[in-house]
């Protein structure tokens, strides 16, 4: 992630909004800020970010919202990841979260090569999960 010519972005999503951060090569991480969740808010990013420089890494948390965001993002081809909350490494004491902390904290350890990627399920699969848990017996 060292070379100048890749832009590394973290995108911390949430319902409503998503909080983004990004540096360019061995530059300083900048924040974005929030964009929305819609469709042309995504599409407006991907064309801002594209105009930066040629090759984007993005990395988004684990959860509804950052697995829609990977599906997207590698649908227009763009190398992506999308990391575990847990697996994301932080300081002792470190309790304070917010958006933007996590979006730039995402960026810092996405450069630095700190994150492990999970699976992503493809959404007929997580369809089919949420179906079984409809269908299984309750316990009680």
């Amino acid at each position: 992630m060292e070379d100048d010519s890749t832009l590394c972005v973290g995108l911390d999503g949430h319902k409503d909004s998503i909080t983004v951060a990004y540096a360019p090569g061995s530059g300083e991480v900048e924040l974005l800020g929030k964009i929305g969740m819609t469709q042309t808010d995504i599409d407006h990013l991907r064309r801002r970010l594209q105009s930066k420089v040629r090759h984007i890494c993005v990395v988004c948390e684990a959860g509804p919202c950052g697995y829609g965001l990977y599906r997207q993002f590698v649908q227009k081809g763009f190398g992506c990841i999308v990391c575990a909350r847990s697996l994301i490494p932080k300081k002792p004491g470190e309790r304070v979260k917010t958006e933007r902390r996590d979006a730039i904290k995402l960026v810092r350890s996405l450069r630095a090569g700190d994150l492990s990627a999970v699976y992503v399920p493809s959404d007929d699969e997580a369809f089919r999960d949420l179906a079984r848990t409809w269908v299984a017996p309750k316990t009680t």
